[in-house]
């Protein structure tokens, strides 16, 4: 029997958003300061332009932040609470962190926050805020981090003693849909400290600004005092005369919404409009005399700048609480759209118990049944964290460019700095993003591997989300997909034809066999554009050979790819030329599955055609195009980017990296009695075979069957030496092989660095040490999720195609025979140990942080953007679930 939450699931319409389940959610970002789209100055300088400072004086004009908010799916009204300690200089209303030039490595979050609980449907949340009883040492982060210069570790708020002898608050918001417009909240604070303190709890109701940009203001939205009877204070927030936007494309009202709460507080109103002065100058004049930041300066400064005609588009209720040692307060709530409910928070408690309830049965149902419960601890707060971070990703970027009003029209400077090529770009939808402090926006590569975790729990989600990037407001006429908000126009390695082959099986799967063929149809026609655009765009020689640029490896080499090379030099990528064979596979895989299940010869002709460019990709990066080089090295044997100047000379950057080993994911088997179904693409097929030794001698291999003829035809770039040679730096705990998977850089270059000219590469497992982009993020050593559950990916094909037979005695291995099942075995299990307890009762995760190694801390799990080469410990941006929920597929699919 479906569990309840998966009958909810059930009831959701295909493709709607708008009026069930998906409604309201945890839409809000975490971060909208210092992002692209609040971005209006000159020169570029998202961070100067809006910063933390600013954000709680300046109206946003894209989306809105805050902490554990909640949203409609447009966000026209948000909820989220804030804070007070008593000593900070603010209100805690939104995170804080530092700017690229103030840490370590580049945009960093210094809170200590946690997605502890969340279903597909939002159905229930839970999320876990700690808050320091002492000052909130904002400076003191700032400095001390901006004099390390960039170098060593991050100067964290744990190390400013902030949280010694446990003087903080955990605070705990909870949300529970009673229906899929009633939503039942409830916010829990316990003083972990050794006595009384004081904490004020601010629930907030506002309206985002979508009426003040144009040349005329249009009618307001109101927040309003509601009734106070049966016990409760209420507020009132109407939407109804304000006109929806002409780009929202179905009928959408907002409506009336209630707040109902817990007795005790104060209601505070203001709007939700900039104060000029602050953040322009004294000169200036705000719309209104209540701006956005009175909350602060009524509370903290005692200044009477809130309306006292109770009224506005932006509300809060004040509570204050002393809380004794070991104690704890706890408000209830309730946002619906009804009037007059009888005792309206009676049941938020009961609702809270149930609707818990049933995410323990969602989750025991998805769990497999070989994980340990820490295992499964760690899959669903993995899941937990992928559901939290969706947001209303908000941005029409012709709008942006040109700005709102012709007598007050953006930067020229603007039309030239980023994304003026992008101007079709118009997004309404909710979107997974990496994360939403570090990363507040869609990653291309990044949502391909969030969509298969996510079709884990919501492959209907999961589907919807690859598609918007190919949608004609995402996906460019001329076939790119956009990279990310910083740059659409950067690449990322195209993977969305794996992602989308992966949760089109996954989803079969997951429905009997029931397949999705018009999904996976759909994505096909628009992949197809996408891969004519990299061949033409990315092959600027016709020989195959790609140059595909930044391709998301940060400083993986000696300089930033995605700048062009002086005097006409290029960059012949091994990466890229292996993603483009691995695009290619991935598409003769659709075409022959189209074929299959819709009888179409016109997709075994597109089979054949995308085997074909598999093999001349393939072919390429060994021969060149007859020339006399080649991007593998038969004496080192590895595959090396080559450096191409304008007289035909060259210089191949011998960096053993990830670049190296990305041929790999380049890998299909063709079962030869599986074949005989595609009469087309099989004659195609063996007169290839039989026409073109010259091009498939070395990348279409035959694995023999048990009667000893050929059982499986595979297709990988590597011939079987080159693919002994390349597991022997693999699986060699001095080079790439780490006790928590694989390194993105060989560990050699720890005492051999490659040098050219003034430049180098080392080994640096940990933050990165040479800035290239900000030092945002580190390919020298340490070890990320994305690219070693591809390798896995790899290894498990290969497994099959070639079985028991086919063993490797690599380094690391001591002699032993290992085959390839066992090593993409033993590599996920490196990866879940980096977040499981080990035999010391410790998550290497963590690393030398002690404090989360204790009561309160131990079983909170932060999902890292990447992980030291040598110890496991997290790095980089602390909740980027989006690829590293990469780990609950892990654990479902190697503890079952």
């Amino acid at each position: 029997m479906p569990t309840k939450e998966q009958q909810r699931l059930e009831e959701i319409p295909a493709g709607d958003d708008i009026s069930s389940w998906r409604r309201w959610g945890p839409y809000v970002s975490d971060r909208a300061w210092a992002t692209v789209r609040e971005d209006y100055s000159a020169d570029g300088n998202a961070w100067g332009y809006l910063p933390h400072d600013l954000a709680r004086s300046k109206a946003y004009r894209w989306g809105e932040d805050g902490i554990a908010g909640i949203c409609d799916r447009y966000q026209f009204l948000i909820f989220a609470p804030a804070f007070w300690n008593g000593k900070d200089p603010i209100l805690k209303e939104r995170l804080f962190g530092l700017t690229p030039q103030e840490g370590n490595h580049g945009e960093d979050v210094k809170e200590y926050y946690f997605y502890l609980d969340n279903t597909p449907t939002h159905s229930y949340m839970k999320f876990l805020y700690k808050y320091p009883q002492a000052e909130f040492p904002y400076s003191r982060l700032i400095t001390e981090n901006r004099n390390r210069c960039g170098a060593g570790d991050e100067f964290e708020l744990l190390d400013t003693g902030v949280f010694d002898k446990e003087r903080y608050f955990d605070i705990f918001i909870e949300y529970a849909k009673i229906t899929p417009e009633d939503i039942a909240i409830r916010i829990q604070a316990f003083n972990r400290g050794p006595a009384q303190a004081t904490l004020h709890i601010l629930p907030h109701l506002w309206f985002r600004n979508t009426w003040s940009w144009g040349p005329v203001p249009g009618p307001e939205p109101v927040i309003q005092a509601g009734s106070r009877a049966r016990g409760t204070l209420s507020l009132v927030a109407d939407h109804s005369r304000v006109p929806i936007p002409p780009n929202i494309p179905v009928p959408f009202e907002l409506g009336r919404r209630f707040l109902y709460a817990s007795p005790g507080g104060t209601l505070l109103f203001t709007n939700n409009e900039t104060n000029m002065p602050r953040v322009y100058g004294a000169g200036s004049a705000s719309r209104s005399p209540y701006v956005k930041d009175a909350f602060h300066r009524h509370i903290i400064g005692r200044q009477p700048c809130t309306n006292p005609a109770a009224a506005g588009t932006k509300a809060a209720i004040h509570y204050q609480f002393d809380i004794p040692k070991d104690g704890s307060v706890t408000l209830h709530l309730r946002l619906c759209p009804e009037e007059n409910i009888d005792k309206p928070l009676a049941d938020v408690d009961a609702v809270m118990a149930r609707r818990r309830q049933e995410a323990d049965e969602f989750f025991d149902a998805i769990h497999p049944a070989g994980a340990s419960p820490d295992e499964r601890l760690v899959q669903r707060q993995a899941l937990a964290g992928l559901l939290w971070s969706k947001q209303s990703y908000l941005f029409d970027v012709y709008a942006w460019l040109r700005g709102d009003r012709a007598d007050w029209p953006p930067p020229e400077s603007r039309m030239r700095i980023r994304n003026q090529h992008w101007k079709h770009l118009n997004s309404m939808r909710v979107m997974t993003v990496p994360d939403k402090w570090e990363y507040p926006w869609f990653a291309a590569w990044d949502l391909a591997f969030q969509c298969v975790a996510l079709a884990l729990v919501d492959p209907d989600y999961a589907k919807s989300q690859l598609w918007v990037l190919l949608f004609e407001q995402f996906q460019h006429p001329n076939g790119q997909i956009p990279a990310y908000e910083w740059e659409f126009s950067d690449l990322n390695p195209p993977v969305h034809a794996w992602a989308v082959w992966r949760v089109y099986h996954m989803d079969r799967i997951r429905n009997n066999g029931k397949a999705d063929l018009d999904f996976l149809e759909r994505c096909f026609h628009k992949l197809l554009i996408n891969f004519a655009w990299w061949v033409n765009k990315v092959d600027s020689q016709g020989n195959n050979i790609f140059e595909g640029g930044f391709l998301g490896l940060d400083n993986i080499t000696i300089f930033d790819r995605s700048d062009k090379l002086p005097g006409g030099s290029m960059l012949e990528q091994a990466d890229a030329t292996g993603w483009m064979g691995m695009f290619c596979l991935s598409l003769m895989r659709i075409a022959l599955e189209l074929a299959e299940r819709k009888c179409s010869r016109v997709y075994e002709g597109l089979a054949t055609k995308f085997f074909q460019h598999y093999t001349y990709v393939a072919h390429a990066m060994k021969d060149m195009g007859g020339r006399n080089y080649q991007l593998w090295d038969e004496c080192d044997r590895f595959f090396y980017d080559v450096l191409r100047f304008p007289d035909g000379s060259f210089h191949k950057l011998r960096v053993r990296s990830l670049v190296g080993l990305i041929p790999l994911f380049a890998v299909e088997r063709l079962e030869v009695e599986w074949l005989e179904k595609f009469s087309e693409f099989s004659r195609a097929f063996d007169w290839f075979l039989k026409n073109r030794p010259d091009l498939v001698k070395d990348v279409v291999h035959r694995a023999l069957g048990p009667d000893g003829r050929v059982g499986t035809y595979v297709l990988t770039i590597v011939d079987e030496e080159q693919l002994r040679g390349l597991m022997d730096r693999v699986w060699n705990v001095d080079e790439f092989l780490s006790d928590y998977g694989l390194r993105a850089l060989s560990k050699v270059h720890e005492r051999m660095p490659f040098r050219l000219g003034e430049r180098f590469v080392s080994y640096e497992p940990a933050e990165a040490v040479t800035k290239i982009k900000g030092g945002n993020s580190n390919w020298r050593g340490p070890i990320w999720f994305p690219t070693t559950f591809l390798l896995i990916e790899s290894l498990r094909k290969l497994g099959k195609a070639w079985g028991k037979d086919f063993v490797l005695r690599p380094p690391a291995a001591n002699g032993n025979a290992l085959t390839f099942a066992d090593m993409a075995r033993d590599l996920a299990d490196r990866l879940i140990s980096i977040f499981a307890e080990n035999s010391s009762g410790c998550r290497p995760v963590f690393g030398n942080q002690g404090k989360f190694q204790t009561e309160h801390w131990r079983d909170l799990i932060l999902f890292y953007e990447y992980f030291h080469g040598d110890t496991g410990a997290g790095l980089g941006a602390s909740h980027q679930t989006g690829w590293t929920a990469l780990v609950a597929s892990l654990i479902e699919e190697w503890r079952c």
